[in-house]
């Protein structure tokens, strides 16, 4: 496996998180015109990234690491389809707040205590202003939010717990092939959701626009950013991992007005500076370890 610098691999959880940015749109528009749920979708995009990635692979090694990748599969099943799930029973809004607000905390607390790794002082001060941030960007739609409900937020948690959980586990073992584990991951998540999707409903209403956010879904925020994810994984430390990855939300904000008119206020914008500063300054400060 080719070793991967602090600093590289800083920029390619930055690039993830920017794809992952993506993620929630592209999903929340399959509910509406592929007419499929969270498992639905949740199935199609694993299916799709495994294939994506093995076309792009020249070699997947497998032998010990397949009880490793049952544990990956099924807390990427659980954490991807939990926070569509959230976002079905409380909107985008609250979904996403509580879901990255939550997940850098949890990983934060079990990288102290289970991989014993410390969260120094710039971490900690990038961490706070992450969230500081990701308060003021999402302030606002959380306020206007009226279909917030606890199940929702119970999602929401489930999902940060998941990501949390995969993230220190892909730590613990981050001299295994990282290309291996996304691969085997999606398809152990897939096998996972497969019962839930086809009494859910699996077969999406097929259109051009249906086809492309799949394909897009597929390849870029899942493909392209869990083999980014893994990959930086093995240089960095989880918290720190998990701290670049809240630039997801500003990546998502602006895609929104961008692309669907939205319009961010004053304090919003503040959040986004927040976030990409405290971002910015982990990766410029990022360490091996």
């Amino acid at each position: 496996m080719t070793h991967v610098s602090a600093r590289r691999g800083a920029v390619y959880v930055s690039v993830a998180a920017t794809a992952w940015g993506t993620g929630g749109a592209a999903g929340s528009l399959l509910f509406d015109t592929g007419g499929l749920g969270p498992f639905g979708v949740s199935l199609w995009r694993y299916l799709l990234g495994a294939a994506c990635l093995l076309v792009l692979a020249r070699r997947v090694t497998r032998g010990h690491l397949k009880g490793r990748i049952l544990v990956v599969g099924a807390g990427m099943a659980v954490y991807q389809t939990a926070y569509f799930a959230a976002i079905v029973h409380s909107g985008i809004a609250v979904a996403t707040v509580v879901t990255m607000g939550a997940t850098p905390i949890f990983t934060a607390l079990g990288s102290r205590f289970l991989l014993h790794e410390r969260l120094g002082r710039v971490a900690l001060v990038a961490l706070a202003t992450a969230l500081a941030g990701l308060v003021l960007l999402t302030g606002e739609s959380l306020l206007r939010s009226r279909t917030s409900s606890a199940l929702g937020i119970a999602f929401a948690l489930a999902s940060a717990a998941g990501y949390a959980g995969v993230t220190l586990f892909s730590r613990r073992h981050r001299n295994d092939d990282p290309q291996a584990v996304a691969i085997g991951g999606f398809v152990v998540g897939a096998v996972c959701l497969a019962p839930f999707a086809l009494a859910e409903g699996v077969v999406p209403e097929v259109s051009w626009t249906s086809v492309a956010l799949l394909v897009y879904l597929g390849a870029v925020p899942t493909a392209l950013a869990y083999g980014l994810f893994f990959r930086a994984l093995t240089a960095l430390r989880a918290t720190t991992v998990s701290i670049i990855s809240l630039g997801e939300a500003v990546g998502a904000a602006l895609l929104g007005v961008a692309l669907f008119g939205e319009r961010l206020t004053p304090p919003a914008w503040a959040g986004c500076v927040l976030l990409l500063a405290a971002v910015a300054v982990l990766a410029a400060r990022a360490e091996a370890a």
